[in-house]
């Protein structure tokens, strides 16, 4: 298949099941899934670009739990809430500097999609159960990752030009 084909099918085919799943079998927010995918392929792709986005993912999502503890026990008010969004962005900018969290957009996508869990699924970090946002949108970036190796598999089956063994 062409360069354009390859990947229209094996993302549009594996778009469709991650839709499915997420909606049936493993109730993680589809959209944190989609996003991680994204990160996979600004990572690099391949087995690196699959570490090194889900490590900078649960990194984001790590500093954006924390972040929204400090603020949920906190005063509630707007001025509190923006030093510490702040701060927390200072912290993905910090851990940046090792190796392995050396591109701050998979850490920021990380720390995003908790937030926006927690308002999607109208929940705060403080929730004391499976449905604790931290865990899904972790689970959602780790799913996500999978997908993106898997999607980068397929386009590289699908544009092959020599004969694939069953």
């Amino acid at each position: 298949m062409s360069r354009l084909i390859a990947p229209m099918v094996s993302l549009g085919i594996l778009g469709a099941i991650d839709t499915y799943v997420t909606a049936t079998i493993i109730p993680v927010p589809v959209w944190v899934t989609f996003i991680a995918w994204a990160s996979f392929f600004a990572c690099g792709g391949g087995k690196q670009g699959l570490i090194k986005s889900i490590v900078s993912n649960w990194t984001g999502i790590l500093i954006a739990t924390i972040t929204l503890l400090i603020i949920q026990f906190g005063p509630a008010h707007p001025i509190f809430a923006a030093i510490l969004v702040g701060l927390g962005t200072s912290a993905m900018i910090l851990v940046s500097g090792m190796k392995i969290l050396d591109f701050p957009p998979a850490i920021v996508f990380g720390f995003a999609s908790l937030v926006g869990t927690t308002a999607a699924m109208n929940t705060t970090v403080i929730t004391a159960d499976l449905n604790h946002p931290t865990l899904l949108a972790m689970a959602a970036m780790l799913l996500g990752g999978i997908f993106g190796l898997l999607s980068e598999m397929g386009t590289a089956l699908l544009s092959s030009r020599k004969p694939v063994a069953a």
